[in-house]
């Protein structure tokens, strides 16, 4: 069985590199990505798509032979257990990290104008008034491996609780419990 996290991990700095797979799970197609954090820091994009959910196993098995992952780095969103799923039964040697995936996708919709500005008319109008031509799944997926690997701190070493979720605010978790907590001192059921 992998190693499923839901609160992270320091990783190892004895590495020239540390190459992670950030997976943005959907229904039809997942974004899915390659990316390496050197030890000075720099984060590179080693590989970036849209895949059919599908074909899942087989991407992320090809990405492992041709990558050498430490991890595999996945956006908590509603088809995320079946996904993680998928892969444990794949691939489970494979690490997994559960990230929170709040507003992934308004800034990886920033990242694509970024990468790939409008041209002819559509540069008069302001690009959060325009929609991407294209699925921007792939953006997500970076956007989630950059916040593992970006993060200079993981939860465990901040004194994090077990369930703490990777890239989720303190503030933002606190609020949950209290809303947790709330419906439980009411008579309702907790998550």
């Amino acid at each position: 069985m992998s190693a499923v996290e839901e609160s992270g991990q320091a990783y190892p700095d004895t590495r020239a590199s540390y190459i992670v797979l950030g997976l943005d799970p959907g229904r039809d197609k997942c974004g899915f990505a390659a990316l390496e954090r050197t030890n000075d820091g720099t984060i590179r994009v080693l590989m970036q798509s849209v895949i059919e959910t599908a074909n899942l196993e087989q991407e992320v098995a090809a990405a492992i032979t041709k990558y050498s992952p430490s991890r595999l780095i996945e956006g908590n969103g509603t088809t995320s257990k079946d996904a993680r799923t998928r892969i444990e039964r794949a691939v489970p040697s494979l690490a997994i990290t559960v990230i929170d995936e709040y507003r992934t996708t308004e800034q990886a919709k920033k990242e694509y104008w970024k990468a790939h500005p409008p041209k002819g008319l559509r540069r008069l109008f302001p690009t959060t008034m325009q929609v991407p031509p294209v699925p921007v799944d792939d953006f997500v997926a970076v956007i989630l491996a950059t916040r593992y690997l970006s993060s200079a701190q993981p939860p465990s070493q901040r004194g994090g609780g077990p369930r703490e979720r990777w890239g989720e605010s303190p503030a933002r978790q606190s609020k949950q419990h209290d809303a947790a907590s709330a419906g439980a001192s009411k008579g309702g059921t907790t998550p």
